[in-house]
């Protein structure tokens, strides 16, 4: 049996990102998945300006070193589609230059982005990486260590300190940290990849469409390399039971019938399946942390409610989680009363942020307001303009919360 100080199970951003920060710090770590990579992950495959910063606090060189990767794409910004079919484009910087500025945000397959960071792994003599070793069975020992098993119950690693970043499905986030499912704060997803699909944005905007016989739910186009593009939709697990909605059977009845999907799509062909997956939204404070272990990215529930983003907030958990792990073996304390620096430390950086997107989720039971603003700004640039820094500023955008913002939006 394997013994270490601190275990990493899921390899995916988060579980990556926590093992180069302790290999930065000299803190050796054992980091695990089932999987062997490159492999596919279902995702949006959407990278924010926030993963660029991380990937720069891991090393200054790495955003460099992936915009020269050739499976990625520089992304300019978002067109949000209204339901009323007005189009609010937020570049990620307004006034851009693309010959002089730096993208702020990129996209590229999970296949890709993934194995980028496991690349960088693999070169930290800090980190053994196991992979293709799936754990299912976790027990706890009398001094709160975890000895971890395979699903033939062979005693695999004893751990001082479990880091779960193994996703949405964690068996150890349900049954060991005890987070259920809500269908509040859980959303439904389908990805597909399509190539061909006409009229993509030249400067790469991602777009998401709200169509207002798929509200609350969203529709999205996400160009990608090789004439390549990410399309797919999402919608609250709630809405989805309630309404009975069959995702797959909406996604294709929207490509097939919608005026502009039907044009754009009319040469597109579908490539692979369609997948599913469910994302665990971070529109609820949950407790993220335990005796001898802490939760990083979808298994700690972290994903943006309104945009679905989780790349970066698992990036940002797992560099927290090393923090922690670093302050835990300098004084051998695992208790769970310690490890609560590393909830308030990741909430500090992403409950103002995440709450607000929860508002901005709830707009979406009010299409004619989303109508009213996007018709606004698709004519007036300086709102616009206050909009695009929205996205960028939190304390602005929390004029989004504010009954008087649309008060004044509506009659001026």
């Amino acid at each position: 049996m394997y013994q270490t100080d601190i275990c990493i199970m899921g390899a995916g951003p988060g579980g990556a990102t926590a093992a180069l920060h302790l290999a930065n710090k000299g803190i050796p770590s054992l980091l695990i998945d089932k999987a062997i990579f490159p492999r596919d992950k279902v995702c949006g495959d959407a990278l924010s300006g926030k993963v660029v910063n991380e990937l720069r606090r891991i090393a200054s060189e790495l955003p460099a070193l992936f915009s020269q990767q050739q499976e990625q794409l520089p992304s300019w910004g978002i067109h949000f589609i209204s339901p009323g079919g007005q189009q609010l484009s937020v570049p990620f910087k307004y006034n851009y230059n693309k010959v002089q500025d730096s993208p702020a945000g990129y996209i590229s397959k999970r296949m890709h982005f993934d194995n980028f960071l496991i690349e960088q792994v693999r070169q930290r003599p800090e980190v053994q990486l196991w992979e293709g070793v799936e754990l299912t069975q976790y027990e706890r020992q009398q001094d709160g260590s975890f000895i971890l098993s395979g699903k033939d119950g062979q005693p695999l690693v004893q751990a001082k300190l479990l880091i779960a970043a193994n996703g949405a499905q964690s068996g150890f986030a349900r049954h060991v940290a005890q987070l259920q499912q809500e269908p509040e704060h859980y959303c439904a997803g389908l990805r597909a990849y399509y190539y061909n699909v006409a009229a993509l944005d030249q400067d790469n905007f991602i777009e998401l469409h709200f169509f207002k016989d798929f509200l609350p739910g969203y529709f999205w186009i996400f160009p990608l390399p090789n004439g390549h593009a990410n399309v797919g939709v999402g919608m609250l697990s709630s809405a989805v039971s309630k309404k009975k909605v069959n995702l797959k059977k909406e996604m294709l009845r929207m490509i097939a019938t919608h005026p502009e999907l039907q044009k754009r799509f009319a040469n597109a062909q579908l490539i692979d399946d369609i997948k599913g997956y469910g994302l665990p939204l971070g529109s609820k404070k949950r407790s993220i942390s335990g005796d001898n272990y802490m939760l990083v990215g979808d298994a700690g529930a972290l994903i943006d409610p309104f945009t679905g983003e989780g790349i970066s907030n698992a990036m940002i958990s797992g560099r927290w989680a090393a923090e922690q792990a670093a302050a835990c073996l300098q004084v051998q304390n695992f208790s769970a009363a310690f490890m609560q620096k590393y909830d308030a430390a990741v909430y500090n950086r992403l409950w103002k942020e995440l709450k607000l997107s929860r508002k901005m989720q709830q707009l979406l039971n009010y299409p004619w307001l989303f109508n009213q603003v996007a018709s606004k700004a698709s004519k007036n640039k300086a709102l616009a303009e206050t909009i695009s820094c929205m996205f960028n500023d939190l304390d602005l955008r929390e004029r989004l919360k504010q009954p008087s913002f649309y008060l004044k939006l509506l009659f001026n």
